[in-house]
């Protein structure tokens, strides 16, 4: 296997992983959960959609052939989760010492590179789309 689908394996599941398991808190309207989306002014409904963009998401990053979108969706969702951090909610939210926010960096992160990595299903759709 190719250093590079190797690193790509890694990066993605690591970034469904994160997305995935905050499903549970998401779905099952966890005390904390409903807290956090409740001071976005979003609940319920603003919950149950992000966690539906979520689940949509990582099983985006578990296939090859979409990885590049769901590369983008990871980003735009993290992009949301940062900025509710930076201008609403604070860095840490109900005493986690700002555990949400670095996963969500970290997911940010690894959605960059997964998109660089995949690029060319990125080009590809863009011509198919948008073509000149």
């Amino acid at each position: 296997m190719k250093p590079v689908i190797l690193l790509s394996w890694v990066l993605r599941i690591v970034a469904a992983a994160i997305l995935l398991q905050t499903l549970y808190f998401k779905f099952t309207a966890h005390p904390e959960s409903v807290i956090l989306f409740t001071k976005l002014g979003v609940e319920p409904w603003g919950r149950i959609g992000t966690g539906v963009l979520e689940l949509i998401t990582g099983i985006l990053l578990l296939i090859p052939s979409t990885a590049f979108i769901g590369g983008f969706m990871a980003m735009m969702l993290m992009v949301g989760a940062i900025g509710s951090h930076l201008f609403v909610i604070g860095i840490e939210s109900q005493g986690d010492g700002g555990q949400l926010f670095i996963l969500a960096l970290i997911v940010f992160k690894l959605s960059l590179i997964i998109q660089f990595i995949h690029r060319k299903e990125g080009i590809k759709l863009i011509q198919t789309y948008f073509p000149k």
